[in-house]
């Protein structure tokens, strides 16, 4: 069955993890809105160039140029089994999703909003690699260094406690109607765990049978 699968949750709830191994396990397309967009600011496409405006002025991306965008991303992989991720964010864009395309099922990855506090409150990064360290469950060999080069490790700034409270305040109070939405539809599957390799049993669980 060409299954049209969708993915929700908070900042740093794992759902990148989940993603990746969804699309590895059951050949999917991965549709990312996120790496899409980046991609299209890196080529400064004419929608890179727009969507740059509103990130560089710490704005979300209006509801009507991300259902545009995301609608046509989608048309491309019509005729396949895909898994999306970081769309819809907002009632409206779910809504308009719906119409276009609906969607069969739908993930929501549920992670105690401390639990993600506190992982990310611990997480230290590499700039130049990207590599990604956690004090506690990935800690680097010598603290505050990186393990490969030995340079120092920086903490994101949106990374500190602060303001990842913010941001799952944000995430909660936008995103709550979209879970409502499919919950009404009778679609919603919510898994409920602490860390990714707790809750991917879960999902297996539920997708292997479909």
């Amino acid at each position: 069955k060409l299954l049209k699968t969708l993915i929700l949750g908070a900042p740093a709830s794992g759902k990148g993890t989940i993603s990746s191994r969804i699309v590895k396990k059951y050949q999917v397309d991965h549709v990312s809105s996120g790496d899409i967009l980046r991609d299209h600011i890196e080529k400064k496409t004419e929608l890179g160039i727009e969507v740059k405006k509103f990130l560089n002025e710490g704005q979300l991306v209006p509801d009507e140029v991300m259902i545009k965008f995301m609608i046509t991303e989608l048309k491309k992989v019509k005729e396949k089994p895909w898994l999306l991720d970081g769309f819809p964010r907002t009632i409206s864009q779910a809504e308009a999703l719906w119409r276009v395309q609906p969607v069969d099922v739908v993930l929501n990855l549920d992670v105690p909003f401390d639990v993600i506090i506190d992982r990310v409150k611990n997480r230290w990064i590499h700039l130049p690699s990207g590599r990604v360290y956690n004090i506690g469950f990935n800690t680097p060999k010598v603290l505050g260094k990186d393990d490969v080069t030995g340079e120092d490790l920086i903490q994101r700034p949106d990374d500190k406690p602060e303001a990842v409270t913010k941001r799952l305040e944000i995430y909660e109070s936008i995103t709550r109607p979209v879970i409502n939405f499919y919950k009404e539809k009778g679609i919603l599957k919510e898994f409920h765990g602490c860390t990714s390799d707790e809750i991917w049993p879960k999902v297996t669980a539920y997708l292997d049978p479909i």
